[in-house]
């Protein structure tokens, strides 16, 4: 599972390893459960390009009364995808993404205590996250905000992954995609779409990362107090 992450907000690093132009840069930071971010999905015009959007971390179907119910929905099992009612309707209909991340966080209980590790690709290479994507209205305005989640797998032997989360727990991991198959990920249909889900074997370096005090949760420009709730660190 992947609670929090940083994500690729400068737009050269947008462009040169995803192939999409942002019109503006952001300071890397890191992003929790309801904070926006970049996502990368096929443009609606038939074009088969890429363009990349901010969307809220964290899956809001139309049933969804607030933004807070993305506190549940930031990643969705590769098991259960197509029939749970959160994320059903967005696979159903192939809103397939992905999520570029500079790294992604996990905790580690070899201490006996949960500490916060940082996990990437060497050489710095930004990951390509497997995701579902969906559009939703504010209740309150009216207005339309994107959404996304990541999708994970087991994580069962894998040499990096299966390292976090409490022994108790089952191991996942999120859906790190090869670049080679970006375009194949957000285009083929629907019964081909589950190939994509297996344990990234690529080369992935950690360390131990605590969250520091008072971190944002986005580079929206507010600084926002990391969520209290248990497992999100």
């Amino acid at each position: 599972m992947c609670s929090n992450y940083e994500a690729v907000s400068r737009a050269d690093r947008l462009l040169s390893f995803f192939g999409v132009v942002r019109g503006r840069d952001d300071p890397i930071a890191t992003v929790f459960p309801t904070g926006l971010a970049p996502f990368i999905r096929l443009a609606e015009d038939g074009s088969g390009n890429r363009i990349v959007h901010d969307g809220a971390f964290g899956l809001l179907p139309y049933f969804a009364k607030e933004l807070a119910y993305g506190r549940r929905t930031y990643n969705a099992r590769t098991e259960t995808v197509a029939t749970l009612p959160s994320f059903k309707d967005a696979w159903r209909r192939s809103q397939r993404c992905i999520i570029p991340a500079e790294s992604i966080f996990e905790p580690s209980y070899e201490t006996g205590k949960a500490v916060r590790w940082r996990i990437y690709q060497p050489g710095d290479v930004p990951m390509g996250i497997a995701g579902i994507y969906t559009k939703w209205r504010v209740p309150e305005t009216g207005h339309e905000l994107y959404s996304f989640a990541m999708l994970t797998v087991n994580a069962a032997g894998h040499p990096v992954m299966q390292r976090f989360h409490k022994a108790e727990d089952e191991k996942r991991m999120v859906v790190v995609l090869d670049p080679a198959d970006y375009d194949a990920w957000l285009t083929c249909p629907l019964a081909q779409a589950p190939k994509f889900f297996s344990q990234w074997m690529g080369p992935l370096e950690t360390y131990e990362a605590p969250l520091p005090p008072r971190a944002p949760r986005t580079y929206s420009g507010k600084v926002i107090q990391p969520p209290s709730e248990p497992g999100l660190f």
